[in-house]
């Protein structure tokens, strides 16, 4: 099929132009809040690393539920409300005077997140056929990674003329349009495709069921599934790795390099931009195993993290953004086949609870390593500790691509592209 088919449904061209207006705003915010945590408040490490783990918490607590309530309720309107509760949580984190202030914020925003994300998957299993469901993750992936350049260099600059608070207006003001977008789709009637009839007689049968009834069905399909099953475990193992260090990029290069604030932005925008190269090409691969997309991202981060742990005081910047290059490129091929694998693997009637449940597991690492990842910062220094974390990203990666035919059990490839390019 072609790739008009997919921008000739309007509801997905909607929801797209929504998700690529709150990601691009995402950027600048994320920026903006750790420099004015780490340069401006001069934070310690373990107070740098309670941010993603505040962040993490509503996801613990409420992921699973949220995935259920997605498979349930009105999806494009728990995402409108989700928008307008983020833009009055946004504004009120300006006016946050220091870090006690701004983490019980940040967690309260966090908490729409965890609401939003499954609604948006559920719904997009839902109104995209099946033909279509890889080049939607693969345009999903390609705009959040656009977003991740244009953002953060955007913000550079910004952060350079004005202010970090000025970066999180934007953010305000991207997701009030994100919610605007979404408008129209208000009484958007949610069936599954026909080829999902099956699923659709489900649906109808799974309304007079109770919450906690759909959800620990939920978790009694992934527990069936090994490829839903070994994909989340395999997926939580690589994220402890990564997550020690995701928010402490701006502690190394204060310890290395602090007269450059931007320097964080350019190692964004070449992640970014890394992986923007990766979706291009997977666009154009006609397959690529599970164990290969996983497992090879992993392995490929693993090397960009261990590499920026052996940057010096007088390494050229370039360096950086070489290795922030590289990390794009493992996280676009991680991202892209997690994604699509989930929603392919996934019954329409039980998409919103797998990513729901996933994003729970997911909180609950994020919780504990950023911490770890805090503590090893304090006890080797900054250096240290992103070459070990490098090398076991690398091993987890490596490990996922030998064992592949054991963890996804001879599953088909990251299904043929079937000639659909961006």
């Amino acid at each position: 099929m072609s790739s008009k088919g997919l921008w000739r449904n309007f509801q997905f061209v909607r929801m797209f132009i929504a998700y690529a207006l709150a990601t691009f705003g995402d950027w600048f915010d994320a920026l903006a809040i750790q420099v004015m945590v780490a340069y401006r408040w001069g934070a310690d490490p373990l107070i740098i690393a309670l941010i993603p783990v505040c962040m993490a918490v509503p996801g613990i607590l409420l992921g699973s539920v949220a995935g259920t309530l997605a498979d349930r309720l009105h999806k494009v309107k728990i995402m409108m409300l989700c928008d307008v509760i983020t833009v009055v949580l946004t504004l009120a984190i300006l006016f946050a005077p220091s870090a006690a202030w701004l983490l019980p914020l940040l967690a309260l925003r966090a908490m729409m997140g965890v609401f939003h994300i499954p609604a948006q998957q559920a719904l997009t299993r839902q109104v995209v056929a099946e033909e279509h469901l890889f080049q939607a993750s693969s345009l999903n992936g390609f705009v959040g990674q656009c977003s991740k350049v244009a953002g953060p260099l955007l913000g550079a600059v910004i952060l350079a003329v004005f202010s970090p608070q000025i970066c999180i207006v934007i953010n305000a003001c991207t997701r009030l349009l994100s919610g605007l977008v979404l408008w129209p789709l208000r009484r958007l009637t949610e069936q599954p495709k026909d080829s999902d009839m099956d699923e659709t007689l489900g649906q109808e049968k799974a309304e007079n069921e109770s919450v906690l009834a759909q959800w620990a069905k939920g978790w009694s399909f992934i527990r069936s599934s090994r490829p839903i099953l070994s994909t989340i475990l395999f997926g939580c193992f690589g994220l402890m790795a990564i997550l020690m260090i995701d928010y402490q990029f701006t502690t190394l290069f204060r310890s290395i390099k602090p007269e450059n604030e931007a320097l964080i932005g350019w190692l964004g925008s070449s992640a970014g931009a890394g992986a923007v190269i990766m979706i291009l090409l997977l666009n154009r691969l006609p397959r690529i195993g599970y164990g290969w997309g996983l497992g090879g991202g992993y392995l490929v981060i693993g090397v960009g993290i261990a590499a920026l742990g052996r940057v010096a005081p007088l390494t050229p910047d370039i360096w950086v953004i070489v290795w922030g290059l590289c990390i794009g490129l493992g996280n676009g091929l991680f991202m892209v086949t997690l994604n699509y694998l989930l929603q392919k693997e996934t019954p329409p009637a039980y998409v919103g609870r797998v990513f729901g449940i996933q994003n729970s597991l997911s909180s609950i690492v994020l919780v504990v390593a950023p911490l770890a990842g805090g503590a090893l910062i304090r006890a080797t220094g900054p250096s240290l500790t992103f070459q070990y974390i490098g090398i076991a990203t690398l091993a987890i990666g490596f490990a996922g691509i030998l064992l592949q035919r054991v963890l996804w059990n001879g599953q088909e490839a990251l299904g043929a592209v079937r000639q659909e390019h961006i």
